[in-house]
């Protein structure tokens, strides 16, 4: 019998299944910071603007509030300020929000631990403002509002430590890169202030620091979320 050769390529075998790629294994490469495998950005620009403005809303209600009322207002004014100072403390919560969904601290185990910290210090200082803000006037000064008083001075020095981080990580580009830095300097600034000079100076010095700081943030995240990614 004669052997022929045949040059008609080989069907395709439809009876073998298709074995999946294992768990965990991306399809596609990571494009840059704040993406996933296939998945795009960890948070859209339109959700990092609606945070940004969020973070100016809040600094600006409470910037209004310690200029009309300064900081160390008594009665009707002190719970304008604590109020307000909330609103501000839920600005924060919207930075932190795109500091975490972006790792603006970096990529590192203390990188991503430290934004958690920071939210534990600041909702226990958010807590004081809000009881603050509405108890009677006999329960404002008992030892649980003592101690929560605390957390408000520590959880702005978390977020001094936090604007260091995102200058370090280098991960936020542009001005954002430094904004935060120059925002979280706001304890560091206005308290000195206040020990030297008093009401009468600290209170514009902590004002004008809000807006041209946390504000001015927010106004940059809202511009200018692609500086994140």
């Amino acid at each position: 019998m004669d052997a022929k050769i045949s040059t008609t390529p080989a069907r395709a075998r439809t009876d073998v299944p298709t074995t999946p790629p294992p768990s965990g294994t991306p399809s596609e490469p990571d494009t840059g910071p704040g993406t996933g495998p296939a998945t795009g950005p960890a948070i859209s620009p339109a959700a990092v603007r609606k945070l940004g403005l969020a973070l100016s809303a809040g600094t600006l209600s409470w910037a209004a509030s310690i200029f009309v009322y300064g900081s160390q207002a008594q009665g009707f004014g002190e719970r304008v300020g604590d109020l307000t100072g909330l609103l501000f403390q839920l600005g924060i919560f919207a930075l932190l929000a795109v500091q975490i969904r972006t790792r603006a601290t970096g990529i590192s185990r203390f990188a991503r631990v430290m934004l958690k910290v920071e939210l534990v210090l600041l909702g226990l200082a958010a807590v004081w403002s809000l009881l603050h803000g509405v108890l009677p006037d006999g329960l404002q000064d008992g030892p649980v509002m003592q101690a929560l008083d605390v957390f408000w001075p520590v959880s702005m020095l978390g977020m001094m430590a936090i604007g260091i981080k995102v200058a370090l990580a280098g991960r936020w580009r542009g001005a954002l890169r430094w904004w935060p830095l120059v925002a979280e300097s706001w304890a560091v600034v206005t308290v000195p202030t206040y020990v030297l000079f008093g009401d009468s100076v600290s209170n514009w010095v902590g004002g004008f620091h809000l807006v041209i700081g946390y504000a001015t943030l927010g106004a940059l995240l809202a511009l200018r979320p692609g500086l994140t990614d």
